[in-house]
């Protein structure tokens, strides 16, 4: 069962994306909690959410994920304001805060479930990820050729409540100091004219 701040979540991204100057997107580049972290800190998003994509099972459990047997990865999913920031920059900060050249793997993170893969919701999103992609491999901007997957988006399902806004929660956490927080760090430096004004 839902809970109901997940439930509340779910209207509340609804409401978001019946306005004509939101756009959502589906990434995977890792670890959700690691995306999750940076995109909140960006500009123009307006919410994101952590969930899984891209396999066979229904409504599946953080757990079941975890087996590398469903098919999902862990993704999330942006909602942002194309008046503030745009697609672009969405796709240049993803390729710009995880290896997209390592295959169903980040780091010590192993398995299909953290594979780099970005989930296009129609043609213009498509075509931009894959113009990116090519244009990055032929710029040599990695020693390895990029292995992100470009695919249709045909589900999203939300993760269980404790995964949403994880770094926020838990930055004392040893996941949270020595993955995310160099991710972050990197993110910030990067695109420091980029971000939300801290509360």
């Amino acid at each position: 069962m839902l809970s109901l701040s997940l439930i509340a979540q779910k209207k509340e991204t609804k409401k978001m994306t019946t306005n004509t100057n939101t756009e959502t997107i589906t990434l995977g580049g890792g670890c959700y909690w690691c995306t999750e972290a940076i995109y909140e800190n960006l500009i123009g998003v307006e919410s994101v959410v952590s969930g899984f994509s891209g396999g066979t099972t229904k409504n599946p459990s953080y757990a079941e994920v975890c087996t590398g047997t469903t098919g999902h990865a862990e993704v999330i999913q942006i909602t942002y304001d194309k008046t503030k920031t745009n697609l672009d920059e969405i796709l240049k900060v993803f390729f710009t805060v995880h290896d997209p050249t390592t295959l169903n793997r980040q780091g010590a993170d192993v398995g299909t479930q953290y594979r780099s893969v970005i989930f296009y919701k129609n043609n213009q999103q498509k075509v931009a990820a894959e113009t990116l992609i090519s244009d990055l491999n032929k710029a040599k901007a990695y020693n390895n050729p990029i292995v992100t997957q470009v695919a249709p988006l045909s589900a999203f399902y939300v993760a269980e409540d404790y995964h949403q806004n994880y770094y926020a929660n838990n930055k004392s956490q040893g996941y949270c100091q020595m993955v995310i927080q160099p991710k972050l760090e990197k993110f910030e430096k990067i695109f420091k004219d980029r971000l939300k004004k801290k509360k």
